[in-house]
């Protein structure tokens, strides 16, 4: 169990650094406050992220036992929170424009249009 935990703990840390690479890795602030204030937008953004995730896996799981799907619900339980495939963390952000509210709904309909399958490990 704490070799779990670690493994959590390390997983969101790889998260946040993939976060914080924003610019290619060149830091930006020129003080310890600066600094301070990356750090905190890393973190924030980075359980943006795991909320997001989180909601998306609630409602496919929702979706998958209300349709009785049985190895896809334990293959759903398996995936963690801190995977980010799904993000891009290189596109252009724009925070001035009236934005529209994610439909989570319609990324489900997205999700479940994918076969969702067990990877294969090779002994």
């Amino acid at each position: 169990m704490d070799r779990l935990k670690t493994n959590r703990g390390e997983n969101y840390h790889q998260l946040k650094r993939s976060v914080a690479f924003a610019n290619f890795g060149k830091l930006r602030f020129k003080s310890e406050y600066e600094q301070n204030i990356w750090n905190e937008c890393s973190r924030l953004l980075t359980n943006c992220i795991l909320y997001y995730t989180l909601t998306i896996l609630s409602e496919l799981l929702k979706n998958k036992e209300k349709n009785n799907q049985l190895e896809e619900i334990e293959i759903i339980k398996q995936i963690s929170l801190t995977a980010w495939q799904h993000i891009n963390f290189m596109g252009r952000y724009e925070f001035n424009q009236k934005q529209k509210d994610i439909d989570i709904s319609e990324v489900i309909k997205g999700v479940k249009l994918l076969s969702i399958s067990q990877p294969k490990i090779p002994y």
